[in-house]
């Protein structure tokens, strides 16, 4: 017999986590490798997974005293004070079953959660004043749910209290509450009880306590009792575990259904990294979440941390009490978004530590702290203005956030996720937000009789999303093995090199003795000194040019390419006055890097927004506007090409002209200097020099927002026309603009502005990209690829500039290192499987000291420190790329070739080029696109 007492209280007797055993979710996080834990997870949900939508009563019903209801808490409410708007009619749903229904159909999901009326069935909050017809909406629901095979979710209580229960008890604050709660939801099980296998008792009371009985935000609004709140907290409890077991020992032997009590969070992250700030996270969320979990998950009692902060403010439980209370829940019901987070989280909650928005993060607490239950999340999702309509990617961007943290926690943290339930169905009436935001995936007419309803985008996504029952991984996201070409260029650009004009051997007059007797060091003799030097010097003489060739050689480079000074070369800006001096530093650079077997790339010109870099006489007046500055740079050209040209073969004449800051006019006369230059080396020394002549583009790639639909496809390609054809279009394609810029611009009728103040487009990013500030995307190279082939005849393309910024005190810069393997990796792509005709690839850049926060070299005052980027960026050259592990080592030359372009780059296509002063034929054979994630990218 005793036996089978201890075996009976083992079965009963709820299992408890350790004491705060969510605190360790913050270190457990800030552990995980980056930035690979925070790369989007291509993975699918369990089979067995719940895909949810929801809605609450009062937001979206209306006919709020038709057919016998009586009046809510809110209805009441919204007609206090000085307000004017009401959820009177909210979206209609009472007469617009059948629109609801289609729109859940169309989602695809599995569950369905709404809540029940209270003062619909019992208008006057009791049982005596039953109302059939309120009844009778509900079961019509639910039946239609069922024939198409949609579980419902039923919500007891969500915030609309009937008034006479407020009027008369004082509401949620009175004891007798528990009992008349219980009886209502009585009568509910046994109503509705054998088609609803999931119940929710109250959602939210965390809100229905503070900010109904405390701060009076919300209904009933009440606010001069500032230890109200936790009495109504108190009873809210102990009506739920009244509701759980009747539900328990008279409905569930035979309904087999799952009851829990909704409760809604924040995320919090601690301002420091000390103890203090991890245990001040804790109690934020013992203040909010814990208030109410618990006492249902743990042991029947608040939060110690709460208990020590409130004292006497917050009511204490009788043994019996907490007996009565604790494991109440069959599942942990989650709210989680724009109800809670930043609207309703007082400062005073987040005790001096930072609120965030990780879903994933929460979901780890959770399971951590309440000993892992199966965890259904029944609201998450975002808001966008009350003035949007269907078109809603912000709120489409959260949902994919969020859906995917759920992915992460149940496929990487081995949290018990059961389902997610995006909010919500249909535009509402918003609560304290009135109609000021929109939360639903449907939009929603208010101004329409019927109260037409459309899918937005987000409805789109989410339904998508359902379908693949996640984001299982297609053959693009995964990566590519194979190698490159054995002519490919491997190089790095720098924006430009340390210059030394005085040479640093054999400068010093000084003469020392050695003391290879004793330390071995050099004493300088005073008063004597050596006499000059009369010899002429010669590039082994500059220090500099050693140190950065033998850095440049250490990467395993073939290329290097950096820019030239214009306004230090030509000063005056009159080429028969050039600086020589700096001329020969930059043929002695050049000349040691084909020594060293690596092949100069060199700028004439670098834009810039900080500085111009035109010589000072041209830059006063008006700069590139000059209409003697196109025919400068020429000259300015012929110079570099018959000073450099016997060890430059590859000479890029603008570096990222294309800058949303430059005019039209300025742009025009860019190009024509582009013209010029060109035609100068084509007609003066390609035959003898034998180079090539181009244009550094940037390109970031730009995404349509949501890809199916036109309304942001079209102005995606109007972006990239602006931005890249703008330069390219009339050297690479037809000699002119794009059409479609031309014609965007004829209907402005205009060409004052700068080219994105009128392209008419929303500036946006999907929150599930890398980002440090600015987003890490590495398909986006290899769509910017792609679209160069389409769109220029399968030009020759390099990739002059990749590189991403880092902490430079970061020597194990695992950012660039993800960065750079990936974006290599999707270049591959484009190259192996899309036959784009890549030819090279340059990261950016060489050295933090030139090139602060991108180099692949750090520094330490006069220390330079190899990072593993490095190291990872030589480890792909030397392998030319990924080779398929046991394939047969590619068989490339072992000599270097000759000079940069000499066999590359030889056939490919003839364009035109509409010049300022008439039409000339521009022959060009190759395109670099730049595409670095230097500045901001965009996606519309």
């Amino acid at each position: 017999m005793s036996a089978l007492l201890l075996w009976t209280f083992l079965a009963v007797a709820p299992v408890c986590a350790k004491p705060n055993a969510g605190l360790k979710t913050w270190g457990r996080f800030s552990k995980l490798p980056y930035p690979g834990d925070k790369a989007f997870l291509y993975d699918t949900f369990p089979k067995d997974f719940m895909w949810a939508v929801g809605t609450a009563a009062y937001q979206v019903e209306g006919a709020f005293e038709k057919d016998g209801k009586g009046p809510s808490i809110w209805d009441t409410f919204t007609r206090g004070g000085n307000r004017i708007v009401t959820g009177d009619v909210g979206s209609d749903s009472y007469h617009n079953l059948h629109a609801d229904i289609r729109a859940v159909r169309q989602l695809g999901v599995s569950h369905y959660r709404f809540s029940l009326s209270w003062s619909r069935i019992f208008p006057n909050g009791t049982r005596g004043s039953y109302n059939d017809i309120g009844t009778n909406y509900y079961w019509t629901l639910i039946r239609r749910l069922k024939e198409i095979h949609v579980q419902p979710v039923v919500t007891l209580y969500h915030w609309d209290l009937p008034d006479h229960l407020q009027q008369t008890l004082g509401g949620w604050s009175n004891p007798e509450l528990v009992e008349i709660f219980k009886d209502y939801a009585d009568f509910c099980f046994q109503t509705f009880g054998n088609d609803v296998k999931y119940w929710i008792t109250i959602d939210n009371p965390f809100v229905v306590a503070r900010h109904g009985y405390g701060t009076g935000v919300v209904a009933p609004g009440i606010k001069n009792d500032p230890n109200l709140m936790f009495q109504v907290g108190h009873n809210l409890l102990k009506a739920h575990a009244a509701a759980w077991h009747l539900y328990d020992r008279r409905y569930r032997p035979r309904q087999q259904g799952k009851l829990s009590m909704a409760l809604a969070s924040h995320w919090i992250k601690p301002s420091r990294t000390r103890l203090e700030s991890l245990r001040e996270c804790q109690c934020s969320l013992d203040h909010v979440l814990g208030w109410f979990a618990r006492p249902l998950f743990v042991d029947g009692d608040y939060p110690p941390c709460m208990k020590a902060r409130l004292g006497s403010r917050l009511p204490t439980f009788t043994q019996e009490e907490r007996d009565q209370v604790r494991g109440t829940a069959d599942f942990f019901a989650l709210s989680h978004g724009a109800a809670l987070s930043f609207n309703l989280i007082n400062d005073s909650l987040k005790f001096g530590q930072q609120e965030d928005l990780d879903l994933r993060m929460l979901l780890y607490w959770v399971n951590a702290e309440y000993d892992r239950p199966p965890i259904f999340v029944v609201q998450s999702g975002w808001y966008v203005l009350g003035n949007t309509k269907t078109e809603d990617p912000k709120h489409m961007y959260y949902l994919k956030r969020f859906i995917s943290e759920a992915l992460k926690s149940i496929v990487i943290d081995g949290v018990n996720v059961i389902g997610y339930t995006a909010w919500s169905l249909m535009d509402g009436f918003e609560w304290h937000r009135e109609y000021g935001i929109r939360r639903g995936l449907y939009y929603v007419d208010f101004n329409t009789p019927d109260m037409k309803r459309e899918p937005k985008t987000s409805a789109t996504f989410y339904r998508y999303v359902i379908q693949r029952k996640g984001f299982p991984e297609l053959p693009e996201n995964r990566p590519a093995q194979g190698v490159f070409p054995c002519d490919f260029a491997w190089g790095v650009f720098a924006n430009s090199i340390q210059v030394e004009t005085t040479p640093s051997q054999f400068a010093d007059p000084n003469v020392y003795i050695w003391n290879i007797s004793n330390n071995g060091e050099l004493t300088r003799l005073e008063g004597f000194s050596a006499p000059p030097l009369r010899r002429t010097a010669h590039c082994a003489d500059y220090a500099t040019v050693r140190q950065q060739v033998d850095e440049i050689r250490h990467v395993g480079l073939n290329h290097f390419h950096f820019s030239l000074n214009w306004s230090a070369l030509v000063p005056a800006g009159d080429v028969a006055r050039a600086n020589t001096t700096l001329l020969g530093y930059y043929r002695c650079f050049a000349r040691q890097l084909l020594q060293a077997n690596v092949t100069p790339v060199v700028t004439l010109w670098h834009h810039t927004r900080q500085r111009s870099s035109v010589p000072a006489p041209l830059d006063a007046p008006n700069k590139w506007l000059n209409r003697e500055t196109p025919a400068a740079f020429a000259d300015y050209a012929r110079l570099c090409y018959r000073e450099l040209g016997a060890y430059v073969k590859l000479w890029i004449t603008l570096n990222e002209p294309n800058d949303e800051m430059v005019s039209y006019q300025e742009a025009h006369q860019m190009l024509r200097a582009h013209a010029m230059a060109w035609h100068a080396y084509d007609h003066e020394f390609r035959h003898a020099q034998g180079g090539k002549v181009s244009m550094v583009l940037h390109m970031d790639w730009v995404e349509p927002a949501f890809s199916l639909s036109r309304e942001d496809v079209e102005p995606a390609k109007r972006v990239l026309d602006f931005r890249v054809g703008w330069f390219a279009e009339p050297i690479f394609g037809s000699g002119d603009y794009p059409v479609g810029m031309r014609s965007w611009l004829r209907q402005l009728n205009s060409l004052e502005y700068t080219y994105t103040a009128m392209l008419e487009v929303q500036h946006m990013i999907d929150t599930t990209w890398i980002t440090n500030p600015w987003p890490v995307v590495p398909w986006g190279l290899r769509k910017a690829l792609n679209w160069v082939k389409e769109h220029y005849n399968d030009v020759p393309i390099y990739v002059m500039a990749n590189g991403v910024q880092e902490d430079p005190a970061h020597f194990k810069d695992s950012l660039r290192v993800y960065y750079l393997y990936n974006y290599i990796n999707e270049a591959l792509k484009a190259y192996t499987l899309d036959g784009v005709n890549l030819k090279g690839y340059f990261a950016y850049a060489l050295s933090d000291q030139r090139d602060p926060g991108f180099g692949l070299y750090g520094q330490v005052q006069d220390e330079v420190i190899v990072k593993a980027s490095l190291s990872n960026y030589r480890n792909i050259i030397q392998h030319n790329g990924f080779p398929i592990k046991g394939a047969a080592p590619q068989q490339c030359p072992s000599s270097p070739q000759p000079c940069f372009g000499c066999h590359v780059l030889a056939k490919r296509p003839v364009v035109g080029f509409l010049t300022l002063v008439g039409s000339g034929v521009l022959i060009t054979l190759s395109l670099i696109i730049y595409y670095t994630a230097k500045r901001q990218r965009d996606c519309y």
